[in-house]
């Protein structure tokens, strides 16, 4: 345990060291995180980006985690991190590393929480005290039952009043064999129209050209 905690000492350590843009990336229990693999190596391929992920417990089940080629956060690593008053505290050491987060895929269960201030794992506690001076974006992929209940539109629609952009859905064949509107996308990309007035900090690194213009996902579409 405790050589576990060094472990994690010196990763939040490397937090501050990089001077590139960086990127965290929001994993949830949509079957379309078994595309993160993919995510994270077309933005690391990208100049001047750093990646790291946080997940969600259920989003493991569907990635390969030896596939993924950058730092994984979970739950275990916020509480076996800090240990006392003066230890860092992880979610809010990602927040200040961060220069944008993306949440690929947003499952129903975490836009639910999200959209009402739930902070109850370390994902929802990073975008709890996220700066919103800097961008968000997030990308929903779920079932088109729980797509089209009218509570999901009313959720999607309190995180933009946050200024949270949405990567929108596309229309795929779902491994339940459903067709909609509902879906993960194969870019992930910031709208055109919000290129010119992203909310950066002024201190904060310029957003890569590629990055703003998207990533290219390769892998099928796929979703719970």
């Amino acid at each position: 345990m405790q050589q576990d905690k060094q472990v994690l000492c010196k990763t939040v350590e490397s937090l501050n060291s990089s001077g590139n843009f960086r990127v965290l990336v929001g994993v949830t229990g949509s079957v379309a995180a078994l595309k993160l693999p993919a995510l994270v190596d077309q933005l690391l391929q990208l100049p001047g980006v750093d990646v790291r992920v946080v997940t969600t417990e259920h989003a493991k089940h569907f990635y390969n985690h030896a596939e993924v080629a950058v730092k994984i956060y979970s739950d275990k690593d916020e509480w076996e991190l800090w240990k006392q008053r003066t230890d860092p505290v992880l979610h809010i050491e990602l927040r200040r590393w961060a220069d944008l987060l993306v949440i690929a895929p947003l499952d129903a269960n975490t836009l639910g929480k999200i959209s009402n201030g739930i902070c109850d794992n370390l994902l929802t506690c990073v975008v709890r005290a996220w700066d919103t001076s800097r961008p968000l974006l997030f990308c929903p992929a779920m079932n088109t039952a729980m797509w089209l209940h009218p509570i999901t539109a009313q959720q999607i629609s309190r995180l933009k009043e946050f200024g949270y952009m949405e990567v929108p859905c596309i229309s795929k064949k779902l491994v339940c064999g459903d067709e909609g509107l509902h879906n993960f996308p194969q870019t992930v990309a910031v709208p055109k129209d919000h290129l010119s007035v992203l909310p950066f900090n002024q201190e904060a690194p310029k957003m890569p050209q590629k990055v703003q213009t998207g990533v290219d996902m390769q892998q099928p579409n796929t979703c719970c």
